[in-house]
């Protein structure tokens, strides 16, 4: 991409270098929206998965924090002065993470043995010795041992073994959790500055922020010079539903307002009553805004070189903690040490020294009682940063090296640096590599702490428990570990291929290491809090413009005219193959969207079901609606005229909620009313093989031979609640199938005049018994027949019926034996359970998938026919249900919506 001329170069030095800064700016993830192209649309996934923590010995069942990111965006050129920018962004979260931290003698993470499975649940409110740690006099966690003093009779002491000085983060996890946001910006350009305005919403189950931004440049000195600037501003508010496992344990008195006298101004906690049980749910609502400005400077400073300077406050107001974030605090009692003391290692009682008591020994002076709070942050932050960097292009090398150093400030006490340095190197032949390292640390915030000790005081155990936050040291606390001291270093490189029609595909990986020890000057948190992650990323980016001139260019204009191809197809028949392109070398790049709803009433076969008839059945839960959201990118090439070669990679997320049938008393735990489920990730991967069977004036026959390959998670489990262990989560809830599929198509397409017509017939069949899970999905067959009328040359409308049969799930999930209230029956006592995957609701049934659907489709077909943006098609279609025969109970379906995207050249 680089310009490689002399004269060239002297002549449009600093094009070639704006070039050059745009090539790097353009990297997967990293690029601002100005710095994209003119008329571009683009597409990228991303992943983001972290290493284990160390937890002290103890083996965590829970995979750690793993991100699936989707990323769409479009960039339009509305007139020569205004320019339109569109994002969309979907994060989807899952893994466990740290709840908060103590002194490794705590045992947050407790260890359990659940039949051939390991791992470790949170407990914030007992614990080792229920919940108790000996201090020095120094007050200093100490590690101890119980050995016999020699008297018999069971009369130990305890004594001090060395200080405790390594912590353990108490990890906790969630279920996956989705994330949406939706941006947009239109910029109005003169010759020598520009204005723009922008806009967003991002979304969460118990998260919402409201954006806006505005902005200009202005350019000077023959445009050498460029002056930046903007204001933005956020409204955000937080609804977290605090009902994981550990949030039982952890003290909200300060939100619920028990204490007036330390309720924070922008949070609170209410608590909500859970329809169809004598439960309710504990919710933290609260309210944030934040206010941010900035300016920048560009300046080019040889025909080779650019610098760049920039500055940015922000003051956020309001609730600035992560209501999943807990500090332990541990209230002291001066123990009475010496022979018979008898005041040490209470064997789990709370109320004094009992049976199992010891002598305390030497170097113990105090008990700590454990007692978990929610974290409580500054309701005020300003922040400052300040950025410089230099763009340097190697003309030997034809290559660019970026160097950007920034600072930045707080007054909660954070001050950070980051250095980072990019080489963009052009390889020939439209490839392109950019090696990137980064440095990165920052100092602890001034309420940062591992965790808390309280004054000392001769309460006893069940009262010290009782304690609130008036007897903390302080009242603004986090062990967040993101607060506190540590370096990150981290390394990549991104691959880049443009090719000349304006289609550009990245690569991109990038690893990281989080570190205490790395944090400048030293005295970062200890290597307890260490860990590792990586991200990865890949695009695809279509610049229309770009394609134009090189079509143009090549005489292949008719390349635009997608008229002269097969006759189009419904949106819906996208994903499933029958399409094809018409010449040897074509290629075609695609983006389908797809949505369905379900909610309203349950049926059984074609009829309405009451809440008796399937508590009668054993049921005692059923879904209120679940919604499915598909995105997938369709690859397409064409070897030969008669042979065409198609991969669809997908990405899903999947919501849902449940609601108790009348008649039944519901438990929150058993039938898991945790305030709906969501899912999300890689979907399966779609390669098809199209064969053109038949073609002749205005008919075409061609058969596609598809396999599906199962790339999406099918082994996605509820979350451990209250202690006891959940199965896997709703069949329709995993991200794919688990198996191979062998996907066969038969289309026909007829065309005369403006008139249009098809018919295809495609079946899914499993190709294996069972997946790794336990199940196979049912086969599928469906029949399509449709007729078009193109009612301008670039408008047709069309009609479709559609007619499918699915078979339902064979066999179950596999047993999940864990801990779920099961008892012997000779002694009563608490055992594990053999399975505790969930039966309570329809879902659980594989019964109750599949059956008969009738269904009409209403659809549109763009197609843009000259200038910038020909050849682009765009379609839309709602399918409408008609009539439902389902197998077992079901939620009747409302409808789907399917929307693609497609470019030939």
């Amino acid at each position: 991409m680089a310009v490689t001329e002399k004269d060239r170069k002297a002549n449009s030095a600093l094009g070639s270098l704006q070039a050059l800064t745009a090539a790097a700016l353009i990297l997967p993830g990293l690029a601002p929206a100005q710095a994209a192209e003119d008329n571009e649309f683009s597409f990228q996934y991303g992943r983001y998965e972290e290493s284990r923590r160390d937890l002290g010995g103890v083996k965590s069942q829970f995979d750690p924090i793993t991100v699936d990111s989707l990323h769409t965006s479009a960039r339009v050129r509305l007139t020569d002065r205004i320019k339109f920018a569109f994002n969309y962004i979907q994060d989807t979260w899952s893994g466990a993470t740290p709840i908060s931290t103590a002194p490794s003698t705590r045992e947050g993470n407790q260890p359990y043995d659940v039949g051939t499975v390991a791992g470790a649940s949170p407990w914030l409110y007992s614990g080792n010795g229920n919940g108790k740690v000996y201090f020095d006099d120094q007050r200093r966690p100490v590690r101890t041992i119980r050995r016999d003093n020699g008297l018999g009779f069971g009369f130990d002491e305890l004594i001090a073994a060395g200080l405790d000085n390594r912590n353990v983060h108490t990890m906790s996890i969630a279920s996956p959790e989705v994330r949406k946001e939706g941006n947009f910006n239109l910029t109005y350009e003169w010759d020598d500055a520009t204005v723009s305005a922008g806009g967003g919403l991002s979304l969460e189950n118990d998260y919402e922020s409201r954006f806006a931004n505005l902005g200009f440049t202005i350019d000077f000195n023959q445009k050498t010079t460029t002056l930046s600037g903007g204001l933005s501003y956020a409204n955000s508010s937080t609804s977290a539903r605090l009902d994981h496992d550990a949030q039982t344990y952890i003290s909200k008195n300060a939100y619920n307002g028990q204490l007036p006298e330390f309720q924070p101004r922008y949070a609170k906690v209410i608590s909500n009553p859970i329809p169809g049980t004598d439960d309710s749910e504990e919710i933290l609502r609260g309210k944030r805004e934040d206010w941010a400005v900035n300016m920048g400077l560009t300046q080019v400073v040889t025909k080779s070189s650019l610098a760049k300077f920039g500055a940015s406050y922000t003051r956020s107001t309001g609730y600035m903690g992560n209501p999943y974030k807990a500090v332990t605090a541990f209230f002291l009692r001066p123990v009475t040490a010496g022979l018979m003391s008898r005041d040490c290692d209470t064997q789990g009682t709370v109320a004094g020294p009992g049976l199992g008591a010891a002598d305390c020994g030497e170097g113990i002076a105090y008990e700590g009682q454990a007692k978990a709070f929610l974290e409580q942050r500054p309701e005020v932050r300003n922040q400052w940063s300040f950025n410089t960097g230099w763009v340097q292009y190697i003309d030997p090398l034809d290559a660019a090296l970026h160097f950007d150093y920034r600072f930045y400030h707080d007054d909660w006490g954070i001050n950070a640096h980051t250095f980072e340095a990019d080489w963009v190197q052009p390889l020939g032949s439209g490839w392109s590599m950019t090696p990137r390292v980064r440095y990165y640390s920052q100092s602890e915030a001034d309420f940062y702490v591992p965790f808390l000790v309280a004054d000392v005081s001769n309460e006893n155990g069940a009262d010290r428990l009782g304690s609130d936050n008036s007897k903390l040291p302080t009242q603004t606390f986090s062990s967040d570990h993101r607060l506190s001291g540590y370096g990150a270093l981290s390394g990549g490189v991104t691959v880049s291929k443009q090719f000349t029609k304006g289609v550009r595909f990245d690569a991109g990986f990038e690893y990281y290491t989080h570190q205490g020890s790395l944090k400048i000057g030293g005295g970062g948190e200890p290597d307890y809090a260490d860990f590792d992650y990586w991200v990865a990323n890949g695009s695809v980016s279509v610049e229309f413009s770009a394609i134009g001139r090189s079509l143009t260019d090549h005489d292949h204009h008719h390349h635009h005219d997608m008229t002269e191809h097969e006759p189009l197809m419904p949106a819906g028949l996208m994903c499933v193959g029958g399409h094809m392109l018409n010449q040897e070398g074509d290629f075609m790049v695609g983006y389908v969207y797809q949505y369905l709803r379900e909610t309203g009433n349950m049926l059984n076969r074609t009829s309405k079901a009451s809440d008796a008839a399937m508590v009668n059945n054993g049921y005692r839960t059923i879904p209120t609606f679940h919604d499915m959201h598909m995105h997938m990118i369709d690859l397409m090439y064409a070897p030969t005229d008669w042979f065409n070669i198609m991969v669809m990679p997908m990405f899903m997320d999947m919501d849902m909620d449940l609601r108790v049938l009348d008649g039944i008393n519901g438990d929150v735990t058993t039938d898991h009313l945790h305030g709906g489920h969501q899912t999300g990730g890689i979907g399966d991967t779609l390669m098809f093989g199209m064969f053109k069977l038949f073609k002749h004036r205005g008919h075409h026959i061609n058969l596609g031979l598809g396999i599906s390959a199962p790339t999406g998670d099918v082994g996605i489990k509820l979350n451990r609640q209250h202690q006891e262990d959940a199965g896997f989560i709703h069949y329709q809830m995993q991200l794919g199938s688990g198996t191979w599929d062998f996907l066969p198509s038969l289309t026909y397409l007829g065309q005369y005049d403006r008139f249009s017509w098809g018919a295809q017939a495609n079946a899914t069949v499993r190709m294996q018994n069972r997946n790794d899970s336990g199940y196979r999905l049912g086969n599928m067959f469906q029949a399509s027949a449709w007729g078009g009328y193109s009612i301008f040359n670039w408008l047709s409308g069309s009609v479709r019926g559609v007619y499918t049969v699915e078979g339902s799930i064979q066999g179950e999930f596999n047993p999940v034996p864990g801990a779920a209230g099961c008892t012997d029956p000779i002694t009563n006592g608490a055992i594990l359970c053999s399975n505790v995957n969930p039966t309570s609701s329809t879902l659980d049934d594989p019964r109750n998938y599949g059956g008969r659907f009738w269904d009409v489709g209403f659809g549109l077909n763009v197609v843009v026919p000259g200038g910038e943006f020909s050849g682009n098609h765009l379609s839309v279609e709602w399918l409408q249900p008609v009539h439902e025969d389902v197998n077992g109970f079901q939620l009747e379906r409302k409808g789907t919506l399917f929307a693609t995207w497609s470019y030939m050249f």
